[in-house]
């Protein structure tokens, strides 16, 4: 391992194809120090759990290195860093290649002050949502205040950091994928069926991929989801938005409040299923594609699966900063960032 000896800030540019169209998000990859959530200035916008922070704090104990990126977006409207990415890329990359499952990753170095300079101005006091790595962004604040209690330390003491990638909201290649909730012990009987119909209306759809998603995006403007129980599918559209959100939280206005994924799990899940508290894996599980979801039912692994459109990443960015959080799984920022691309340093005695 190679560590760079001046100060630098990479460019980050991930080039992939969905649907038959091709992508590229571009970002920054910088140390981004770490502030506790009261200070707003950095937002979640998903729960968390102790288990997976306890893993990552002794992870981050056994190798004092952050081994990848927390993910965050910020806001840029005047476009300062999003011009000064469209310069950067016009040069050769000190790393470019292509990952197995077909992502082109390439990375630029800008260690010229007067660039680092331009980027402190323009995401000095910008407020932050973290798109994916919350356990991470937890643990990391977790072990530097008990090294912090140890013993001496400094501002620039790179515990006091994380190393973080930045992409600007407005970026056009920053998708979001949707995570589709597949159930391992409900079925969908007819008095399911029935209760379904007092908050959607419920369309038989063909059960086939293609006619799932189609109906899906048709509606991608409406509360919307399908169900799929192996041999009939049912596309939902909610009918009553106010009644709806007066159900998932009085006290939360109804734009933010009414998601799709909150509608599932507050009204489908709750109200006409009559589930509690579910356990991954033993309950759920949360499946990226149409496909997988299907075949998870059709194995005989799930009984029921339910398909959802995929948040916008603007509303993701308003609902974090009202301190509102999602149900886990609403997200999927893609890709994720590349693990191991590069190390960031957070030993004791190592200063930024």
């Amino acid at each position: 391992m190679l560590k760079d000896e001046e100060p630098a800030i990479f460019v980050y540019r991930q080039e992939f194809q969905l649907d038959g169209k091709k992508f590229a998000r571009i970002g920054l990859i910088a140390a981004l120090r770490l502030y506790p959530y009261s200070e707003n200035t950095v937002f979640p916008h998903e729960v968390t759990y102790k288990e997976p922070k306890t893993d990552r704090i002794n992870m981050l104990e056994s190798v004092q290195k952050d081994l990848e990126p927390v993910f965050f977006v910020y806001s840029d409207p005047e476009k300062i860093t999003i011009k000064f990415f469209s310069k950067i890329i016009d040069t050769l990359p000190i790393i470019d290649f292509k990952d197995s499952i077909g992502i082109t990753h390439a990375l630029w170095k800008i260690s010229d002050p007067q660039y680092i300079e331009l980027i402190k101005n323009a995401l000095k006091d910008k407020i932050l949502v973290i798109a994916d790595g919350h356990h991470r962004y937890e643990s990391a604040l977790t072990y530097r205040d008990v090294q912090q209690k140890k013993g001496a330390w400094t501002k620039d003491s790179a515990f006091n950091f994380h190393m973080s990638y930045l992409v600007p909201v407005e970026e056009e290649g920053l998708i979001v994928l949707p995570t589709h909730r597949v159930l391992k012990e409900f079925n969908l009987t007819l008095a399911r069926l029935n209760k379904l119909k007092e908050y959607f209306d419920v369309q038989p759809i063909d059960p086939i991929t293609k006619s799932l998603e189609a109906f899906l995006k048709a509606n991608s403007h409406k509360h919307t989801f399908c169900v799929y129980d192996g041999k009939r599918a049912y596309g939902l559209l909610l009918k009553n938005a106010m009644e709806v959100s007066q159900m998932i939280n009085a006290d939360c206005p109804t734009e933010e409040c009414l998601l799709d994924v909150a509608i599932l799990r507050d009204i489908v899940f709750k109200q006409v299923l009559g589930i509690g508290k579910m356990k991954m894996h033993k309950d759920i599980l949360y499946v990226e594609s149409t496909i997988d979801a299907l075949n998870k039912v059709d194995k005989g692994d799930a009984k029921l699966a339910f398909l959802v459109n995929p948040v916008d990443p603007k509303v993701v960015w308003k609902i974090a900063q009202k301190k509102l959080r999602l149900p886990e799984k609403s997200t999927d920022f893609y890709p994720k960032p590349c693990s191991g691309l590069m190390l960031m340093d957070i030993s004791n005695d190592e200063k930024l």
